[in-house]
């Protein structure tokens, strides 16, 4: 029997596993498991052992690509471990939507893109395909996407971001 993984954040973060996750996510949502989609991390021996080195040991860790992780993960709400699933990019939390992994709720950390087209706060810099994803997500009944640092930073919704921002309005 396979476990199942009641997950708790989806978050889109280009540093992966860095201290906001460990110090802030992790303690707050009293995470067991962290699973890094990253088809890079997977398939990178040297990237995949300092995610492994910098979480602690009661936490499990799961290093997986994309498609694996659509295919072979149980979830449940309010059921299994509770459970924060990282992307490094919302290409990828969008292939991933778009596969079968169904969520409500998209957070937004970290992305920096040379060639962005948004800039909010220090830390999301958005290029034009993001924003083409994260409306296509929004088009989804009850998808919502947030940027949001750590747990305790009031949560800044997408829609206006980019309404505000890009000629095109979600």
């Amino acid at each position: 029997m396979t476990d199942t993984y009641d997950i708790a954040l989806v978050r889109v973060d280009n540093r992966l596993v860095h201290g906001q996750i460990l110090e802030a996510w992790v303690p707050f949502i009293k995470a067991k498991c962290i699973m890094v989609v990253n088809d890079n991390a997977a398939t990178d021996f040297y990237r995949e052992t300092v995610i492994r080195m910098a979480v602690p040991s009661e936490i499990e860790v799961i290093i997986c690509t994309v498609d694996e992780f659509v295919k072979t993960y149980d979830f449940a709400r309010n059921g299994g471990k509770k459970t924060i699933v990282l992307f490094d990019s919302v290409i990828d939390a969008s292939r991933a939507y778009h596969l079968g992994f169904h969520f409500e709720k998209l957070n937004i950390g970290n992305i920096y893109n040379e060639k962005y087209k948004i800039c909010h706060a220090p830390s999301v810099f958005l290029c034009e395909g993001e924003i083409n994803d994260i409306l296509d997500l929004l088009k989804n009944d009850g998808v919502t996407v947030e940027i949001k640092r750590i747990p305790r930073e009031r949560a800044v919704n997408i829609k206006d971001i980019i309404k505000d921002n890009c000629p095109i309005t979600p």
